[in-house]
């Protein structure tokens, strides 16, 4: 059986664009996950700026998973900046056009549980005008999982009605997110209940082919501290299953190690490769 597909989320790395990419060159690891961040936007660099980019990658044998940004800061549910952000997305999807990898992932704001929210009506509008854009440039939306559960999300892919509207599954952010819900106000965790609603490894079933980027990233809930991003496979993520049922939908894409948090994001980044590599 042939080995998973590994990308880097470089700036994870804590170093430079193109020191993260020679390290992830070095390591033998053929992605890299790249974040829109400053000096590497849309509106920073030009065509030219682009080709460059992508024969650089090329030249250290490497490919662009996909590109990352709106990291929380955006909610397309909300009627401020709304025009502003719809284009930004637009331009989001030519980059990664350009960029050769065709996939934008992004945090796009909490969509409402119900289609009676007014939000969902603009989120449908919003996720419809950026994504018929996606399918005249050749790019996809990838937006990720967490903040809703899986059917919630799967509602919403069905009223969009656009073939650029997919999933960038992060099994970590099902737990970290009704985590957070549940113990909002002092309430208390219930795993059990979490697990059910969110389904960390279950929802691959949900979104199945609608899956096309993944985040290889852990989480659990301690009961002193809380919820918490852990290093790759210390956390509650049944890891052999996981893949068994992305494999099981024919999955064959990236699964890019996301390591937001601790003090040594080259030793676990290194350590989630190898983890990685054995399943």
């Amino acid at each position: 059986m042939a080995g998973l597909k590994i990308a880097i989320m470089v700036h994870n790395l804590r170093m430079g664009i193109y020191e993260g990419m020679e390290f992830a060159a070095r390591m033998g690891v053929p992605g890299v996950h790249l974040a829109c961040v400053k000096g590497f936007t849309p509106g920073e660099m030009d065509l030219a700026a682009r080709r460059q980019l992508v024969r650089r990658v090329k030249d250290m044998g490497l490919e662009i998973s996909a590109i990352c940004a709106w990291g929380g800061n955006v909610d397309l549910g909300e009627p401020e900046n709304l025009e502003k952000h719809i284009e930004e997305g637009k331009k989001l999807l030519e980059f990664a056009a350009d960029l050769e990898c065709g996939i934008w992932q992004g945090h796009c704001g909490i969509i409402p549980h119900t289609r009676d929210n007014p939000k969902w009506a603009r989120f449908v509008d919003s996720f419809g005008q950026i994504c018929r854009h996606g399918e005249k440039v050749g790019a996809r939306l990838a937006v990720e999982t967490g903040p809703e559960p899986p059917e919630v999300f799967m509602e919403m892919i069905a009223d969009v009605k656009s073939p650029s509207l997919k999933v960038n599954y992060d099994p970590a952010n099902l737990i970290l997110w009704p985590a957070r819900y549940q113990t909002m106000n002092g309430g208390v965790y219930d795993r059990e209940k979490a697990f059910a609603e969110y389904k960390p490894v279950e929802g691959v079933k949900v979104f199945g082919k609608h899956i096309i980027h993944t985040h290889a990233k852990d989480a659990k809930v301690f009961p002193d501290i809380g919820r918490k991003e852990v290093p790759l496979g210390e956390g509650w993520i049944d890891w052999p299953k996981y893949v068994g049922y992305l494999r099981e939908i024919g999955y064959d894409g990236y699964y890019a190690i996301e390591r937001e948090v601790g003090n040594d994001p080259v030793g676990d980044i290194t350590r989630a490769i190898e983890f990685l590599r054995t399943l």
